[in-house]
């Protein structure tokens, strides 16, 4: 009954995140456009499932190997090294865990373009032929379990997180709020630039690259510090024009369910990231 109840109050938690979002970034979305569709585009059901499906279920997938990454980098980060970067200032804290994180996530997420075990998963995400808000959430759970992991060891082996303790490191909730704001965000249909502060933080034209599917794609791997693919050679940002098409080469199937199996069902030919050049 008391897991009943819990499960009951997730829901709804999830419900009120879905409709607070929604109201934001719908209206946005038709004001700003940069290319007008429906807010009930193609789809758009099977992305709110995955909405609901990732909301729910991700926080319990992470729980085991997120407590023994916490206990492992514990035994072998030094106490000098954790209490030094635990003892920093809350808001120094953050911004370094975003910064770490995102290298950790950079090479992680740059691995799922070129591994095709690994792609077989991210192309649910990628499968998208239309782009707003919503496909932030478009993903399978495995990638999403690994993206926000190798997100977090860096934290952990530096210590700036520190999980040994009852309740979670209020560090962690907040890499994870701002991540999941801005992973909203840059996925969002929003003609919106920044002009010289593009290098320094990600807009949805920075990422809107990273899903594309042409001769370009492959780039932009990173979610918030433009800067970090500047530094390792996958930069692409046009000033005047925006990605011809989305999503990628092959079929995945309608159905959600179906989608789920498709990473582990065998495959007749290689599969690779768009882009046909595996770069």
């Amino acid at each position: 009954m008391a897991l009943l109840r819990h499960f009951a109050n997730d829901f709804l938690h999830v419900c009120a995140w879905l409709l607070l979002l929604s109201a934001i970034f719908i209206p946005l979305e038709r004001w700003w456009s940069v290319q007008p569709q429906k807010v009930f585009r193609r789809a758009v059901w099977t992305d709110i499932g995955y909405y609901f499906l990732n909301s729910l279920l991700l926080s319990t997938l992470l729980i085991l190997p997120m407590a023994g990454i916490a206990w492992g980098m514990h035994a072998v980060v030094p106490a000098t090294l954790l209490g030094l970067a635990g003892g920093l200032p809350f808001g120094q804290r953050v911004v370094l865990s975003l910064v770490v994180g995102e290298f950790g996530y950079y090479w992680v997420h740059r691995a799922m373009h070129q591994v095709p075990l690994l792609w077989n998963f991210h192309a649910v995400h990628h499968s998208a032929e239309q782009i707003d808000w919503l496909v932030s959430t478009r993903a399978h759970p495995v990638d999403l379990v690994l993206g926000r992991l190798s997100g977090f060891i860096p934290m952990y082996v530096l210590g700036l997180v520190q999980p040994i303790q009852n309740v979670m490191d209020p560090v962690t909730l907040a890499v994870v709020l701002v991540g999941t704001i801005w992973g909203f965000f840059i996925h969002a249909n929003l003609r919106w630039r920044f002009g010289p502060f593009e290098w320094l933080v990600s807009t949805p034209a920075f990422h809107h690259w990273h899903h594309t599917n042409d001769e370009y794609a492959n780039r932009n791997f990173s979610t918030m510090l433009p800067w970090v693919d500047w530094i390792f050679g996958t930069y692409h940002m046009p000033r005047d024009h925006w990605p011809p098409s989305y999503g990628i080469d092959d079929k995945l199937p309608d159905k959600i369910g179906d989608q789920l199996l498709y990473p582990l069902l065998p495959r007749k030919l290689p599969q690779s990231s768009p882009g046909h050049d595996g770069r």
